[in-house]
């Protein structure tokens, strides 16, 4: 017969603490979320202030100088227009996002210092332009990193769709520590893992009534937070518009003609797994899974997140949306015209480009996520661009890549050692900044052997018509992780 555990006053009050320090995180998930969702609203408000800005200037002209310019009050007009076109979108997207948690729930609670400063959003990938979106306060990790700790946001294709069909790829909010696991291996279809209801089986609040979009619950937040938004906007075009296909074909399809010569009979009934960790908006693990593997991207960024579920799960065709990306900055534009250029998007309709059954969108922290137990010996494939640079310890993140890849299994890499926290100064940050032949020396010992190694140029979130062009000389390689056997082969 079973014995019940003593209800001791100490395992009370040790649950006690658990149960608040859970209440406190989730405030501060709820809290982060909400400041991602107000830099998303507040786009307008301070895009027109941006246009206001530039019509003092214009005001306080002499005359003379005005009428060499009578063209730019029209083009002050023309940039409303574009901002009101691109605020059309993120209200439609914002309106599609399911958030994982309550938002209506009051957040005005006593929080623990050392909480207060968890990682809030991990900064927008389009830090690697020339205009950084990093904050430059180094006493607030707010500004730079996501909080999605604890928060998976899953879409999965369906288990009966073939990927000639149309799919609807379904986007659920759960809980890394909850019932709904992670990986490759997990073949439940996405509605059983997290039905949608008032209250979900992970025990989420849905909140299809959009309350959360009140503007009593939204925050102030600064130019840093919205200036993340922009540069959101940036990546759409290099994920999903025709425009940044040669981005794509300088970053992405290196590593595609690398899994595709590397796995050549792959089976249709038994696919080789591959992870992409740093999935930004999601076309690079898509491309993989059109490709015939099971993908799964994972995500840090609430940013991100938002936008690639709108686009994965909610396009209903090649072209719906109208953006103009290019609008925010007056410096190095050829002409007014290249600066106010419409781009649309996406460029292919993501639900119908041939997905591979078990495609996923995994979102948290890639160490938090990826060092759990179950994931040990999971993976064939890990695939990172522009990635590794994003760690505060690299060599933790090379350290779980060798632990979750099968033995045999490949690491393919393209990406800078543009190093995230570099630039992070308070007393508590933490960044390890190794050169590039120290990353390979540290894979090494983690069991990785080169197969392949070259540079490749590349830009990032670029405007191909700028007159300024940064361009990175990005290391390239595939390593395979030797087997256990070789591993202690003794010399």
């Amino acid at each position: 017969m079973d014995r019940e555990m003593p209800n001791t006053p100490g395992v009370q009050v040790e649950d006690e603490e658990r149960r608040r320090q859970r209440k406190l995180e989730e405030a501060l998930e709820i809290k982060s979320l909400r400041r991602i969702i107000s830099a998303y609203l507040n786009y307008p408000e301070a895009a027109e202030e941006d246009v206001k800005r530039y019509e003092r200037s214009f005001r306080k002209l002499l005359p003379a100088h005005k009428a060499l310019l009578s063209h730019y009050p029209f083009k002050f007009q023309k940039l409303r227009r574009c901002i009101s076109m691109n605020s059309y979108f993120i209200f439609n997207m914002l309106q599609a996002f399911e958030p994982p948690l309550d938002m209506s729930q009051d957040i005005n609670i006593c929080v623990d210092p050392h909480l207060e400063h968890a990682p809030n959003d991990h900064p927008c990938s389009g830090k690697r332009d020339a205009c950084s979106c990093q904050s430059t306060s180094a006493s607030s990790k707010l500004d730079q990193a996501c909080i999605m700790e604890g928060c998976n946001t899953m879409c999965r294709i369906p288990k009966e769709v073939t990927t000639n069909e149309e799919v609807k790829i379904e986007v659920h909010q759960e809980y890394t520590s909850g019932s709904c696991p992670v990986g490759p291996d997990d073949k439940r279809e996405a509605g059983h893992c997290c039905e949608n209801d008032v209250t979900d089986s992970c025990g989420h609040v849905s909140s299809s009534s959009r309350d959360w979009l009140d503007p009593s619950l939204q925050m102030n937040v600064g130019l840093v937070d919205v200036d993340k938004v922009r540069c959101i906007i940036r990546n759409i075009v290099r994920d999903w518009a025709a425009e940044g296909q040669k981005e794509r074909d300088q970053c992405y399809k290196p590593i595609l003609q690398e899994l595709d010569a590397l796995f050549p009979d792959r089976s249709k009934e038994s696919p080789p797994a591959c992870l992409v960790p740093g999935a930004g908006l999601g076309r690079l693990a898509l491309e993989i899974s059109c490709l015939g593997f099971i993908s799964q991207g994972n995500e840090f960024s609430y940013y991100m997140m938002i936008c690639s579920s709108f686009i994965l799960n909610h396009t209903q065709t090649a072209g719906e949306w109208t953006i103009y990306p290019w609008i925010h900055s007056n410096c190095n534009s050829l002409s007014d015209g290249d600066q106010l250029r419409s781009i649309s998007v996406p460029d292919i309709h993501p639900a119908s480009a041939g997905i591979t059954e078990g495609f996923s969108m995994c979102g948290g922290d890639f160490v938090e996520v990826y060092s759990d137990p179950s994931q040990v010996g999971v993976w064939d494939v890990v695939v990172t661009c522009f990635f590794i640079d994003t760690a505060h310890n690299i060599v933790e993140y090379i350290e779980i890549i060798s632990r979750i890849l099968k033995d045999g299994g490949v690491w393919i890499n393209l990406g800078p050692l543009l190093y995230h926290f570099a630039d992070m100064y308070g007393p508590d940050e933490m960044s390890v900044e190794l050169s590039l032949e120290d990353v390979k020396r540290v894979a090494l010992h983690y069991g990785f052997q080169f197969e392949k190694e070259n540079t490749i140029e590349t830009t990032y979130t670029a405007n191909p018509r700028s007159m300024m062009q940064n361009r990175y000389n990005a290391a390239f390689w595939t390593m395979r992780k030797k087997s256990a056997t070789e591993n202690h082969v003794t010399p």
